[in-house]
């Protein structure tokens, strides 16, 4: 019984650690995330911006319109979205999401 108990919290445990749900921002990389406000995040200055340099190699990210920022896991889904407001479902482990779908 103390096994099962044990077993049991572990399993809890970690499925609180890595939680679903879904987010709604602007697909942005990490350099552009360093130098441009929230508020800017909507331009088409931004979005070719963020096209050119995720495809030069830095990281897609989510930022939220409350300025979180989340790491993308799997840049292979996201990078198409470049610029663009979109919602990710996902699951959600530390500050990175591991993307399941994305929706505009």
């Amino acid at each position: 019984m103390k096994k099962l108990c044990v077993v049991s919290g572990f399993l809890l445990t970690f499925t609180m650690l890595a939680m679903a749900g879904e987010w709604s921002g602007y697909v942005s990389d990490t350099a552009c995330t360093k130098t441009k406000s929230t508020s800017t995040l909507a331009s088409a200055a931004h979005a070719d911006c963020a096209k050119t340099c995720i495809k030069g190699g830095s990281p897609a990210v989510l930022v939220t319109n409350d300025g979180k920022i989340y790491k993308i896991a799997d840049q292979d889904k996201i990078i198409d979205y470049a610029g663009q407001k979109v919602t990710i479902e996902g699951d959600l482990k530390g500050e990175t999401i591991t993307v399941t779908k994305v929706k505009q």
